[in-house]
């Protein structure tokens, strides 16, 4: 799902809370992480809930899934691996995630440790990104 494809979906709630319950039903619909994948190797320092990210390669694509013990986490991951999937690394470190993440108009509706959560998740993939770009 595109940036403005999400716009388009989020626009389509008068509220804040339909947002937060579309969400939670994009996190919902997240393929589960095996039970190996819900470890520390994978888990994502500086979220307040926890979150796990996966990566992988497809060709010079990169493919992230991921999961986390909180609904509205679960649907924030489930967002950035649908802005972040399936592009390669170098357009990965060059995206303005905040750019985008404000237009979704999440910086003003989220919790300060959701955002910071929200950014972690961003350095985990660019690293990602930028560690597959130095090898």
């Amino acid at each position: 799902m595109s940036l403005e494809t999400l716009l388009d979906d989020l626009s389509l709630f008068d509220d804040w809370e339909d947002r937060y319950r579309y969400i939670i039903e994009l996190g919902n619909a997240l393929t589960p992480l095996s039970e190996a994948e819900h470890s520390d190797a994978y888990k994502v320092p500086g979220c307040v809930s926890q979150v796990w990210l996966v990566t992988e390669h497809d060709g010079d694509k990169m493919i992230f899934r991921g999961d986390s013990d909180a609904h509205i986490v679960r649907g924030l991951v489930a967002i950035l691996l649908d802005l972040f999937s399936g592009k390669t690394a170098d357009e990965i470190v060059t995206f303005d995630a905040k750019a985008a993440f404000d237009k979704l108009g999440l910086g003003e509706h989220l919790t300060p440790q959701r955002s910071n959560g929200f950014q972690a998740m961003v350095r985990r993939i660019r690293n990602d990104a930028a560690a597959s770009l130095a090898v």
